[in-house]
């Protein structure tokens, strides 16, 4: 049985994922030099998508499989699926313009973007909480961002693809939600995975044909390294904490893929640590976690009344 109750087991598992998804997408930055960006999120996510549906019918060591309904495959297919496919296309493309420590950095703001999705509520403590969480976030979007409109090359564009990609998954996180919740996350994560790399097929298919792909050894093994760890192990080390912890708890570990992903880049592929990362670090991350914050429960309700 893959899955456990253990805090400490959890926590090392969730740590694990974090560090898998930090290779996964410094990987992905060396790879799309060499590789077409659509071909290799279609083969990723195929490859992932049924593995993970391969464990999940054929063992009992994710829990019991619960085939999805009809309708139920119809959604996955133009909710969850193609929305995962404008994820994956946008990061992929967006990292061969512009440093993956940038993108992940995008990427982190997305539960702010989903605090704003949510739609206008009432006047209340809690709304203001989320709109000064997002200014924060924006904030430091916008200190990521601008020194690329002064860049004498098409760095603005991965910029603006990172963001893309961040919009893209917060989207695709709603539509997950709103397919149902009969399925695990685990479940969820291989029927949109697979569906993505299908609907992303004859799209690849086109790129192979005009761009051609010459096999490099090297990138083949970092390829089986996403699927693998990236795909497969990261997201059953995730949705195990899921299972077991509030999602608020385990979200707050998502603010460390960035730092993750800033590591590997230094290491692997020679990225420097700026004062324009930090700082639009701080801010980013920053807004994420006082958007999560329960601040009534921090404070009391002395400091922050009760809405």
């Amino acid at each position: 049985m893959l899955r456990t109750r253990s805090n400490g087991a959890i926590t090392a598992g969730i740590l694990a994922a974090v560090f898998f998804w930090g290779g996964n997408n410094v990987g992905v930055k060396y790879m799309v030099v060499f590789w077409p960006p659509v071909f290799l999120g279609c083969t990723r996510f195929l490859c992932a998508g049924f593995l993970l549906l391969a464990v999940l019918q054929w063992t009992t060591w994710l829990g019991e499989y619960i085939p999805p309904t009809p309708q139920m495959r119809r959604e996955l297919w133009w909710r969850g699926g193609l929305s995962l496919a404008a994820n994956v296309v946008a990061f992929n493309f967006a990292t061969r313009f512009t440093a993956v420590s940038h993108v992940a950095l995008y990427m982190a703001a997305s539960p702010v973007w989903a605090l704003i999705w949510e739609g206008r509520a009432a006047l209340t403590w809690r709304l203001a909480q989320r709109y000064l969480s997002a200014g924060l976030a924006l904030v430091g979007v916008v200190v990521l961002f601008w020194p690329s409109l002064h860049a004498p090359s098409t760095r603005w564009l991965g910029e603006l693809l990172g963001l893309g990609a961040s919009l893209a998954w917060t989207n695709y996180v709603r539509q997950c939600r709103a397919i149902g919740t009969t399925l695990s996350g685990v479940e969820m994560t291989a029927h949109t995975m697979w569906r993505a790399g299908v609907i992303l097929t004859p799209f690849a298919a086109a790129e192979v044909m005009t761009h051609g792909l010459v096999y490099r050894a090297d990138v083949a093994l970092i390829q089986t390294y996403c699927i693998l760890a990236g795909g497969v192990g990261a997201y059953v080390l995730w949705n195990n904490a899921l299972e077991h912890w509030p999602a608020s708890k385990a979200l707050l570990f998502n603010n460390l893929i960035p730092l993750c992903v800033m590591g590997w880049a230094h290491v692997l592929l020679g990225e420097q640590f700026t004062p324009t990362f930090w700082l639009s670090m701080l801010l980013i991350v920053g807004g994420v976690l006082l958007g999560q914050a329960n601040w009534q429960r921090i404070l009391g309700g002395r400091w922050f009344p009760v809405d």
